[in-house]
Order: C-alpha cells, then sequence, then structure tokens
C-alpha cells in the first residue's frame, strides 16, 4: 500500500506563481512542506484558487508529509458532510487526487479524514458556470445564441439555452485533420478520409500522433468558447480523464486574445483555434468570445473567463504547465492587464499592434477627436495648420494618425468609446440604445460597459468616467521645439474644448468624475509594470507610422517595466517592415524555449530572475531587414531602446513637408500626452496641477497671449513630476464582486487542521 510523497512530480511553472493568487496547475495552498507541529493532510484546489471556483467542480489534490504514517486508503472525503471518497484515488501519477462535483452555489466545506485521527478542511467558494465570479454585476440585455439553424463546421448548433445564463446541456465537439497539402479540412469521424490523406504531428515532446484536431465548444461565463487540442491517439472522438494525459497533448496552453473594442449584448463566436504552429508542436489552444475585445470590450471579464476555462480544463484534461498568449491591438490590451492584475493567469506574452491597455489609449482617442475638431475649424477659418505642425502637436508621425483618411485613424473611433449612441457590434442599433429620449436605454461608451469596475456616477445611472484633460498643454514640446508658434499654441489650448458624458463637445476641459482615475490606477485598468516585469514579453512591432497601432505603443510597456524594476530584461522588441519567413513560429518557439526553461529551473531564483536568466539567445530585440534578408541585433539601428529617437528623413517641404523614413530609418514617435509633456510609461489619468509658469518654456509669449493661457488654466497645469490622482501600483487579484472600485482578494484559501465549523 502506497504512502502519500510530499514530493510534487512534474511541478508546472506556475506553482511557483500560485502564492500570488492562481496560476498554471497552481494549488490554493501555496505548496511547500508544512512547518513542525503542523496539520498532516493538505487540501489542495487545482488549477484555481479555492475561492474562485466555478461550475460545481473541482480538481482536488490530497497531500500528507513524507514521513507520516497516514496511507491514502485511511483517507475519506466528505464535501458539506456527503462521503465523496469514492471520487479520489491513487493516480497512476502516484498522487492522490479526485474531481470533486455536486459543489453548491456559494461556501463549501470539503474535509479530509483519517482513521488515526488527522483530519484537514478547505473552504471552497463556487460560483455559477455563467458567472460572475470577480468581475461584479454583468451587464444586461445579454442575448443568448447557441441554437443555430443553419450549423457549419465553425459554428455548430449548442442546442437551446438552458437559461438566462446561456448554458446549454453539454458541450459538442468536432474535428478537423490537416492535410498532406498543409491545410485543414473537416473530419467526419463516422467517415474518415484514409489514412494517407492525415498529415502526423510531432510535438515538442517528440510525440508523433496523426493530425486530427478536436474541438470542444460550450458555453462558460455566458460566452462560447472553443478548445482545440490534438485528438487522442487512442480514440479521436474521445478525451481523456484529467490524470494521465496522452501524447497528443505536451501539458500546454496557448490563448488567442482578440482585437477591437466594441460592447456587444449578443452571444457572438470565439476567435479561430486552428493555430496549426501551436497544434502541431502539442499544445492546445483555446478562445472565448469573452476574450475578444471587438465584441465584449471589457478586460475584467476577459480574465474572469481565463481563470474560468483554465480551471475547466485542469478539471478535465489535466493540470496546464503554462499558459502562451498572442492577439494585436485589443489583444494586446488583454494580455497586458491581465499580466499586470492577475500574475499567474499568463506566463509568456506575444502582443502585436500596440496597445498597452485600454484606458490610457482611450485618452489619445478622446485627444484625437479634440484635436480634428480643432484642426478642421482652423482649416474652414482659412488658417489650416500644417501637416508638421499638426504631428508635433500630436505626437505622431503626421495627422493621418489622429484624423485620417488613413482607414484607422482615431477620431473617426471617439464616438464609439464616448458616444452613448454610437457603439459598435450591434450596440448603437440595439432596439434599446439610449437616446435623449430613451435615458434609461443601453449606454454604448466604454465607461458604461464597464460600470462595475467604475460605478454610477449619479442618478441617472450614466457609470463615471476616467477621462481627463483638466491641464493638458497641448503641443507643450512643439511649442518648446520651435515647431509652432506662441499664438498657434495659445489657441490650441483655448479652443480644444472637451467632450461632455454623452460624447458631445463642449467649451470645456472634460474632468474625470471624481473617485474615477483613482479606481482605473488603483484596481489595474492602467496595465503596471509591477507583475509585467514577471512575464516572458515577446512584442512584435510591425513599422507602423502612419495609423493608430503605431509603434510607441510597445516602448510604453517597456517603459512601465523599467520603472519598477530598473531594467527591461524580460520584455524583447522585434520590429519590422514586411513581415519576416516563418515569423509566426519563429516568435512561438521562441517563447515556448524560454518557458520551458524556466520551467526547468530549480534553482532558488526569483521568477523574474529565472525569466532573466534563461531567455534564450533568439530572445533579443531586433529587426529583420528585408534588404539584407537577415535580422539585425544591432540597438542603434533597430532603435530599440527605451527612449528611441524619432529622427527621420523629411519628404517636401513648407505646407507639404511630411516625415518619410528610409529604409534604413526606423523612427518611433510619441502619442498626444508624452507630446504634451508626460513621461515615457504615459500612464496618468488625471494628472496633479500646479502653476503655470513662465519659466516652463523656452519661448516668449506676450502679456496677451500669457493672460488668454491663465484663462485656460485657471486651476493649473499637469506637473508630470508627481503621480497622477490615485496613481499607485494596484494591488493584483481584484475583485469586484462586493461593488465597484474593486478589492483586491488577499492570500488564496488554504486547508486548514480540524474539520472547521
Amino acid at each position: 500500500m502506497k504512502k502519500a510523497s510530499l514530493a510534487l512530480t512534474g511541478m508546472s511553472l506556475a506553482v511557483a506563481l500560485a502564492g500570488c493568487g492562481g496560476g498554471d496547475g497552481g494549488t490554493s495552498d501555496g505548496g511547500g512542506p508544512p512547518a513542525p507541529g503542523a496539520l498532516s493532510l493538505r487540501i489542495s484546489v487545482l488549477g484555481n484558487r479555492a475561492d474562485l471556483v466555478s461550475g460545481g467542480q473541482a480538481l482536488v489534490e490530497v497531500k500528507v508529509p513524507e514521513g507520516s504514517s497516514t496511507r491514502f486508503e485511511q483517507i475519506r472525503m466528505l464535501l458539506n458532510g456527503k462521503d465523496v471518497t469514492s471520487a479520489f484515488a491513487v493516480r497512476g501519477n502516484g498522487r492522490y487526487m479526485g474531481r470533486v462535483e455536486g459543489l453548491a452555489d456559494g461556501d463549501n466545506a470539503l474535509v479530509a479524514r483519517t482513521d488515526d485521527g488527522a483530519t484537514a478542511h478547505l473552504a471552497i467558494k463556487n460560483h455559477p458556470n455563467g458567472g460572475p465570479v470577480i468581475s461584479g454585476a454583468q451587464v444586461g440585455y445579454w442575448e443568448c445564441a447557441t441554437k443555430v439553424a443553419a450549423p457549419t463546421p465553425t459554428n455548430p448548433d449548442l442546442g437551446d439555452a438552458l437559461d438566462g445564463q446561456c448554458n446549454i446541456a453539454a458541450p459538442v465537439f468536432r474535428y478537423q485533420y490537416r492535410t498532406t497539402d498543409g491545410r485543414f479540412a473537416v473530419y467526419d469521424p463516422a467517415n474518415p478520409p484514409a489514412a494517407a490523406q492525415i498529415a502526423s504531428a510531432t510535438t515538442d515532446e517528440g510525440k508523433t500522433v496523426p493530425y486530427i484536431v478536436r474541438i470542444e465548444r460550450g458555453v462558460v461565463n455566458r460566452g462560447k468558447y472553443d478548445i482545440a487540442y490534438l485528438a487522442n491517439p487512442a480514440d479521436p472522438t474521445k478525451g481523456w480523464t484529467p490524470y494521465a494525459r496522452p501524447a497528443s497533448w505536451n501539458g500546454k496552453l496557448h490563448w488567442k486574445f482578440g482585437s477591437g473594442c466594441e460592447y456587444s449584448r449578443a452571444q457572438g463566436n470565439p476567435g479561430s483555434v486552428l493555430d496549426d504552429v501551436a497544434l502541431s508542436r502539442g499544445f492546445m489552444v483555446a478562445s472565448s468570445e469573452m476574450t475578444q475585445y471587438g465584441t465584449h470590450c471589457n478586460d475584467t471579464t476577459s480574465a474572469e473567463t481565463v481563470i474560468m476555462l483554465k480551471e475547466h480544463i485542469t478539471e478535465n484534461y489535466g493540470e496546464i504547465r503554462y499558459t502562451m498568449a498572442d492577439g494585436s491591438s485589443g489583444g494586446a490590451h488583454q494580455q497586458h492587464l491581465h499580466a499586470s492584475n492577475y500574475p499567474g493567469l499568463l506566463q509568456g506574452l506575444m502582443p502585436s499592434d500596440g496597445w498597452q491597455d485600454t484606458w490610457t489609449t482611450g485618452r489619445e482617442f478622446a485627444d484625437c477627436g479634440l484635436l480634428k475638431r480643432f484642426y478642421d475649424a482652423r482649416r474652414t477659418a482659412g488658417s489650416p495648420f500644417s501637416i508638421m505642425e499638426k504631428a508635433h502637436i500630436n505626437g505622431h508621425v503626421y495627422d493621418q494618425v489622429c484624423e485620417g483618411p488613413a482607414s484607422t485613424n482615431m477620431a473617426s473611433r471617439t464616438p464609439f468609446y464616448l458616444d452613448p449612441t454610437v457603439g459598435g457590434a450591434g450596440c448603437g442599433t440595439h432596439w434599446n440604445v439610449w437616446s435623449a429620449g430613451n435615458t434609461t436605454g443601453i449606454r454604448c461608451t466604454l465607461q458604461d460597459f464597464n460600470i462595475a469596475v467604475f460605478g454610477p456616477r449619479d442618478a441617472t445611472g450614466y457609470a463615471k468616467t476616467p477621462i481627463d484633460n483638466i491641464g493638458i498643454l497641448y503641443g507643450f514640446k512643439a511649442v518648446n521645439t520651435g515647431k509652432i508658434s506662441p499664438e498657434q499654441f495659445v489657441m490650441v489650448n483655448e479652443q480644444v474644448g472637451g467632450y461632455d458624458i454623452n460624447g458631445q463637445w463642449q467649451p470645456a476641459r472634460m474632468a474625470a468624475d471624481p473617485g474615477a482615475a483613482e479606481i482605473a490606477h488603483q484596481s489595474g485598468r492602467v496595465a503596471h509594470g509591477r507583475f509585467l516585469g514577471d512575464v516572458a514579453i515577446i512584442q512584435s512591432i510591425s513599422f507602423n507610422v502612419r495609423e493608430e497601432h503605431y509603434d510607441f505603443r510597445g516602448y510604453v510597456i517597456r517603459n512601465r517595466i523599467l520603472r519598477e524594476h530598473g531594467d527591461y530584461a524580460n520584455h524583447v522588441i522585434w520590429r519590422y517592415k514586411s513581415t519576416p519567413p516563418d515569423y509566426t513560429a519563429r516568435r512561438f518557439d521562441a517563447m515556448n524555449e524560454w518557458l520551458g526553461k524556466v520551467e526547468a529551473d530549480t534553482s532558488g531564483k526569483t521568477l523574474r530572475e529565472k525569466i532573466v536568466a534563461n531567455k534564450p539567445a533568439v530572445a533579443a530585440d531586433a529587426c529583420w531587414r528585408a534588404d539584407a534578408a537577415a535580422w539585425s541585433t544591432d540597438a542603434d539601428y533597430c532603435n530599440t531602446g527605451a527612449d528611441p529617437t524619432s529622427a527621420s528623413t523629411v519628404a517636401g517641404s513648407g505646407a507639404a513637408a511630411v516625415y518619410s523614413p528610409g529604409v534604413d530609418e526606423w523612427p518611433v514617435f510619441r502619442d498626444t500626452r508624452v507630446a504634451a509633456g508626460e513621461g515615457l510609461a504615459s500612464d496618468i489619468m488625471k494628472c496633479a496641477l500646479k502653476p503655470l509658469a513662465r519659466a516652463d518654456f523656452a519661448v516668449a509669449f506676450s502679456g496677451q497671449q500669457w493672460t488668454r493661457l491663465q484663462a485656460v488654466f485657471p486651476n493649473g497645469v499637469c506637473d508630470y513630476g508627481k503621480p497622477g490622482a490615485g496613481q499607485a501600483a494596484p494591488e493584483p487579484w481584484q475583485s469586484f464582486m462586493a461593488g465597484p472600485g474593486g478589492k483586491p482578494l488577499g492570500a488564496a484559501p488554504v486547508s486548514e487542521a480540524g474539520e472547521g465549523a
């Protein structure tokens, strides 16, 4: 009869992260041997914190310390007083584990008892499969779309929804296979193709299996999800137990985050999980519509969905070794925010197309709308600003970034963030959309979709907004470097104005609602460098100076990490002007190698030290030189430092002059707030103020001009030598279940001696 061992075979990378509140394969009790005199049994929930469990089940392990006389066969398990011992057994990995089912919503007590008197209990808090778990009150008018009248291979019928949370009877499965000529095709288990038509895949563990993909679709947190993996070689139509993974899965997860930022109230579909690079290496690939910003622009519910689905994977397929993620634009928002706020949830980030987070870039959408309005008015008045003058005020390469006609310009998107009648993804056309005549209708603004975070501003029920431009000196650097005249500087600042709560222009500047900027910082809605320094990041930066996804976004993250850690050694930038060959595989394999080395590092280093020490040679700042068909790691040439130059060739002259970078130039421009004097971390929602002072300017203003500036800034201008309102490192693992504003969950629950109350 086998005795329990404290040693945990195959310890995953994220067990080391469990003390931060979660992680892949982590336990809720932090691991490590018990101190002398401590309880002899320890109960752990695997794959999640014990207070964030959802869906009515949990994968549980019970340990006894080395040298104990207690045997596994002596342990009895009770859930809320009911014997559930039959769910447990010594598994093939030598661990005493079981999947506990039948958890009640709310508080549960799981007790381990032995016939020699040793006891322990663990409090487990279970949440509904439909959520919420951490995100607080869910947005209303949610429309289920589980019933599909005309199913397709990418959109299967899930049957009728069972309730308002869109829960379904059971997940459904569909199949694809990889053809020998490198395509995905529908695989019909009842009429499979000939074996010779199916490619094979060799995982990163060296296991070769048929390249057949099994895709699970279900509903969690009101959203449809997909989980794809190489099918069980023994039987493609069957999964496996969480205690012994087959050769086809390497125990790793790759998450696909989606782009955009919209406020849909109807179920959509997840992003594609048919990622050949990930699947062919043995990764499981997951996505949910709730992590697609193009339908659901709420980073808290996105993180919540990842938490819930990683628990689901652990309970049904086994513990996750580590999680990598990719995603562009809005997918980059989510990666940065989740790593910043929920350490241990993701281990490797591969963001692309910029965006440091949702709210500090939201400031610039407002700025660009205001600046475009001002520039249009000057043009109408017969005194237009030149392209270069606007570029220097905006901080961009030229005016199209803010105002178009480039198809992806920021001013065109301003109403989608601020106007309650405009939102995309069906919000602005919803039958109950807000209007002046329907003031209780759905408001299609970013803050209203996130009202569980910010709370209502007053009796109207409209959400608080953290957007603020009080004290902003638009064009501050431009006037001090002679790029615009003092009169132009005065004009833009006295005429730029702001937006009211309904996204309508007003002459006055816009002020954040009381407490809203503080919530943005303290609840983690502004990505912070502290925990971003504890993940491996390979930032993909397509050389882009002409539209809203411009290069500087990635450097903002670099500077936030630098400020907190004194270096950015965990943050790698890869730049390119044309897509390098095999780029996706190169980046994926570099990250996989990096995390694999960290996982194997059993030294006493901190997590960050391990990440830095185990960075592979390929994970170095670099740019792809298409002219030489080679990667360059020359930091000066590639312009990858934390304070990159904006130097560029200028084409044309006079009013027609415009920056036009040459083949060997890789300039990085800035954003509207950095151009106004903010630091390179660009993370202040509402600035501290100081008196307007002539000494801050390198140019002279006339007495009349100065009087006009004083009228614009009666309470002062931004003091970037001080933190912004409420700007501080957020505490990790925030929950909004107790209401807006958020509260950190604190340490994860641990098992305790005795049987509890």
